[in-house]
């Protein structure tokens, strides 16, 4: 698994909109139309017609826009409780800064404080979040606490008191994603750091919703981190155990990777296939309550059916449970709905707002993906190398890979001997790097950035948020070392800090830091994923490799795009369906799951109504969050190309150093064209071709 950090605290509601300066930037857009905001003043469009006039008279006409968009900007966000409306003009008439050499002066002195601010909000949020974060025992009620209290909620409204706020919405004002795409091509580095400042006050919520939301998060993540099976607990048809008894796995990441280590492996079929039944009690609700995090009973979840000491004994089902974390985030982020002018859905704002690419797009990109008639061929090929009909688990095949020609157990043996603890872990991060070809006091510099802990959970990249904090890679390390699944995740969380140290520390400008969006952070990380048997020296010298590399892409794109359709459709669902219970919501998950799976998967695996595609904790605990991923695959594949016959280090450095453009300007700048299905498509057919199938 792998996960960026996701703070949907107030700190990431604050840091979301834009700004603009004394620079030109609308010289060939304009976009007049006011944003319909719930009025909470007494403040009239006549009223800011006449400051208009005043202003425009006061400081030439060569500010008419910048001041016609800060004034409905800072209007919108107005509220009685911060004056009048004579107290409004006089803050707009004795605030509104002309002066180019003063608006820089503190434009600089905004984004020094900011990083300060977030600097040691994001430490705060780390150490409190530490026992949850961490495999540092027991969790109690008391951590749980702490680890929801959002530590930064009532920042924003701070901001809004002591005047801030609208000093920056009145001098750096917002500007819409069309507009950013159209006018961004010309703008310079400082005039995209004046935008993305301009991002950081388009919405007022109420610190009291943000702190709801951090708890029902922090909850549901919770949920995930401790929901583990014992797998030396599982019984076939015959009563035996099929894993060792000490193997306990964490939904769905350990599954999952545990599922694809079975390609490899002798009577791997019948394993698979016990995981799958696993898989499909939990998203059904059929599991026994006993079964998660627990090892007292034994269980076949084939006939479902669970024993004591050889007996059978009856047992509570899970029931809804899963459900009801997704429907607890769905209130808590739709709360906030009428206080996002700008993106008045959660839908909005995570792709219009935070991905910065329309969710009509993105939907229309994966269904276009999936609809393609190469998924079939590919399972052609898949079918024939496994020498058996396909089953709906085989959307995780993983036999494309060089690994697959390599034991786990082997690897296990390899990866735990080298590193026995996350200090030898963080000792070789330099080597790593230089075996990708950064210098060595480039490769020092850059590890120097990273802590690596102990995750509790499957394992993420949190990053730093000031120049002076450090990021933070954590995977599961268990008592014997570091087995090949915690080396693999941790391989890609590095990948993430390696990006977010370069794009913190390396930008021009502190707004502009880290990349467009997750997915392009994801791709960075499945680049260096993809090389982790490299930096074990243990990649195969194989003439047909790359083909194989580019089908793996293919195939896991065409697995995870299923699932991200799944994603988006239940949050329309949830629009429509606001007041369904936790057992609605059930049905419906498993009943879009199972429509997607046949409108687009069963023709090509051969089996229909499988709602495996519902099984992805992202669900549960990272809110469209798995929409990310697709999109790191096919950047990853452009970025791979791009680097053919190229310094690894120094076009991944150039990359990260862009800063937060928007995605297609990002990856024009970064590989020469916009995103599109098009490329990794052509690139699968071509390698079909080469292999002869």
């Amino acid at each position: 698994m792998s996960k960026l950090l996701l703070l949907i605290s107030t700190i990431a509601l604050i840091l979301a909109g834009i700004v603009m300066a004394s620079c030109d930037l609308t010289k060939n857009y304009e976009n007049d139309e006011p944003i319909e905001v719930k009025s909470m003043t007494e403040i009239t469009g006549g009223t800011i017609s006449r400051i208009v006039d005043t202003l425009i008279k006061n400081h030439g006409n060569q500010f008419e826009s910048r001041i016609r968009r800060g004034l409905r900007q800072t209007a919108g966000l107005w509220r009685l409780s911060d004056g009048s409306p004579d107290d409004f003009e006089k803050f707009v008439m004795n605030n509104f800064i002309s002066d180019e050499n003063k608006l820089n002066s503190d434009f600089d002195k905004i984004t020094v404080n900011f990083e300060i601010i977030n600097g040691n909000l994001n430490e705060i949020t780390l150490g409190l979040k530490e026992m949850l974060h961490l495999d540092q025992g027991e969790i109690t009620l008391i951590d749980n606490m702490f680890g929801a209290y959002d530590i930064s909620a009532h920042v924003a409204d701070d901001m809004f008191g002591n005047k801030i706020a609208f000093f920056i919405a009145l001098n750096f004002p917002f500007y819409s994603l069309e507009e950013k795409e159209i006018l961004g091509m010309d703008w310079s580095n400082k005039e995209w750091a004046y935008v993305r400042l301009g991002d950081m006050f388009i919405s007022r919520v109420p610190a009291e919703l943000k702190q709801k939301l951090s708890e029902s998060m922090t909850n549901a993540d919770n949920y995930i981190s401790e929901y583990n099976i014992y797998m030396g607990n599982l019984l076939n048809d015959s009563g035996d155990t099929l894993f060792p008894k000490d193997l306990k796995l964490i939904t769905h990441w350990g599954l999952r990777d545990e599922l694809k280590s079975q390609y490899s492996r002798a009577g791997g079929l019948e394993r698979q296939e016990m995981i799958y039944d696993v898989m499909t009690r939990i998203i059904t609700q059929e599991i026994p309550k006993p079964m998660i995090n627990g090892n007292e009973f034994t269980w076949d979840p084939k006939t479902n059916k669970m024993y004591k000491d050889g007996m059978e004994i009856k047992f509570e089902q899970e029931d809804s449970t899963r459900y009801l974390q997704i429907l607890n985030n769905f209130h808590a982020l739709r709360n906030i709905d009428e206080f996002s002018p700008h993106y008045p859905t959660y839908i909005q704002r995570k792709f219009d707002e935070e991905m910065e690419m329309p969710q009509e797009r993105v939907e229309d990109l994966f269904i276009e993906f999936i609809s393609d008639s190469l998924a079939g061929q590919v399972a052609g090929l898949i079918k024939k190398r496994l020498g058996r009909d396909l089953r709906p688990f085989d959307i995780w095949y993983d036999g494309f890979k060089a690994r697959s020609n390599i034991s786990e157990d082997n690897l296990n043996e390899i990866t735990q001997a080298k590193y026995p603890s996350p200090e030898a872990f963080k000792a070789d991060l330099p080597v790593i790097l230089t075996k990708l070809g950064f210098t060595p006091e480039r490769a020092e510099y850059i590890s120097s950035k990273v802590v690596v802990d102990p995750s509790r959970g499957a394992g993420h990249a949190w990053g730093a948020e000031s120049r002076s904090g450090l990021s933070h890679l954590r995977t599961r390390i268990g008592p014997e070392g570091m087995d090949y699944k915690g080396y693999n995740i941790a391989v890609h969380e590095f990948g993430h800090n390696v990006e977010q140290t370069l794009s913190l520390y390396d930008v021009d400008y502190y707004m502009m830091k880290g990349v467009p969006n997750t997915a392009f952070t994801e791709a960075m990380a499945f680049v260096f994923q993809r090389r982790d048997l490299d930096l074990l020296y243990l990649s195969e010298q194989n003439p047909i490799k790359n083909h194989l590399d580019i089908l793996d892409n293919f195939w896991s794109t065409y697995e995870i795009m299923g699932v991200s359709v799944v994603d988006m459709r239940v949050w329309k669902w949830l629009y429509s369906n606001p007041d369904a219970t936790a057992g609605e919501l059930k049905k419906a998950v498993i009943d879009i799951a199972v429509d997607v799976w046949n409108e687009y998967f069963a023709q090509v695996i051969g089996i229909k109504d499988s709602p495996i595609l519902a099984v992805y904790s992202h669900m549960i605990d990272y809110p469209l969050y798995l929409s990310a991923y697709p999109i790191g695959h096919l950047i990853e594949l452009q970025i791979e190309q791009h680097l053919e016959g190229k310094s690894f280090a120094l076009e991944l450095e150039r990359m990260c150093v862009q800063g937060r453009l928007t995605p297609d300007l990002w990856l024009q700048r970064a590989v020469g064209n916009e995103l599109a299905i098009e490329p990794t498509i052509e690139a699968a057919r071509n390698a079909l071709r080469a292999l002869g199938d």
